[in-house]
């Protein structure tokens, strides 16, 4: 999401762990993933690029039970048509392992309660599915590959 990296960088460098490994501001589509070396490259873009990019907005500040604060994306929808159609394609990685029912598509700020007043709404555009991939466990992550949306 880099129009909304220069509003929250800072804030998920101080307040999210995945900040300072590497992960930079996003919207989950699909954790865990396809292992790397086990991952068709070539279905994933295919698959993704059956979806058309769109405009969306971080509309406002939320917070999980468990204090998470994050920026909620309007509309929603398409984010969790991505997810769905990812999980689908590859059924033995459901989202956050099944542990959660509903996948609420959000873009993490911190992992605490915080109290926020960023610019919002933020105008974004989703134009592509990033895949990051960790260099190690429990290390930093980098990029492994852009995926366009149609």
């Amino acid at each position: 999401m880099p129009e909304a990296e220069p509003h929250v960088a800072e804030l998920r460098l101080a307040h999210d762990s995945s900040a300072r490994l590497g992960v930079p501001a996003h919207i989950t589509v699909l954790f865990p993933f396809v292992p790397a070396g086990e991952l068709d490259e070539d279905a994933a873009g295919e698959l993704l690029a059956a979806h058309a990019a769109f405009e969306f907005e971080l509309a406002s500040v939320e917070h999980f039970d468990d204090g998470v604060t994050y920026l909620a994306p309007v509309p929603f929808e398409p984010f969790a048509a991505l997810t769905r159609a990812v999980a689908e394609r590859w059924p033995a990685y459901p989202p956050y392992e099944g542990m959660i029912e509903a996948v609420i598509p959000h873009l993490t700020v911190g992992e605490t309660m915080l109290e926020l007043d960023p610019p919002l709404p933020i105008a974004c555009r989703a134009r592509e599915v990033v895949l990051i991939e960790e260099v190690e466990p429990g290390g930093r992550w980098r990029e492994r590959r852009r995926f366009p949306l149609g």
